[in-house]
C-alpha cells in the first residue's frame, strides 16, 4: 500500500513540475494558449468574435466556428472529432439564432456533447462564446 501511495505522489509532482513535454501548446500567448494536445485530445480555449464584434449572434457564431475549425486543423483534427461543446450566450433568447448556424456547421451524426447557457461574457459586444474538445 505505502508503494502505491509513493508512486501517485511520484506522478503527481512530475506533472506539476512544469514539465510540459506531454503537452502541445497552440499558438501560445502570455495568458493564454489557443489550444493544448494532451493524450489524443485537444482542448481549445473559449473562442469570442473579432472581425464581426458587436454583430449579431448568427455572425458572431459563424466567425467562431470558422476560429474553431482553423484551431482544429492545426491541431490535427476536425469538427468530425469534437467531443464536447460548451456555449455562451449573452442573451438565452438568442438560442435559436445561434442554433440554426451550429446546426448548418456540425456533420449529421457526428455531432458532439454540448451544453448552452446564458452568461455575462468578457464584454458587451461578445453575444456568444465556444469552447471544445476534440479527439485527434
Amino acid at each position: 500500500m505505502a508503494k502505491t501511495k509513493k508512486k501517485v505522489a511520484k506522478k503527481v509532482a512530475r506533472r506539476s513540475s512544469g514539465a510540459s513535454k506531454d503537452l502541445t501548446r497552440i499558438d501560445p500567448g502570455p495568458r493564454m494558449s489557443d489550444a493544448i494536445i494532451h493524450e489524443g485530445r485537444v482542448f481549445l480555449a473559449g473562442k469570442v468574435a473579432d472581425r464581426s464584434k458587436g454583430r449579431s449572434v448568427r455572425e458572431q457564431t459563424a466567425e467562431v466556428l470558422e476560429q474553431i475549425d482553423a484551431t482544429l486543423k492545426k491541431a490535427g483534427t476536425d469538427k468530425t472529432r469534437i467531443l464536447t461543446a460548451n456555449i455562451w450566450l449573452s442573451d438565452i433568447s438568442t438560442f435559436s439564432e445561434m442554433n440554426a448556424v451550429w446546426d448548418a456547421w456540425v456533420v449529421p451524426g457526428r455531432t458532439p456533447a454540448r451544453a448552452t447557457v446564458e452568461a455575462k461574457l468578457a464584454a458587451p459586444e461578445y453575444k456568444v462564446e465556444i469552447m471544445v474538445t476534440a479527439a485527434l
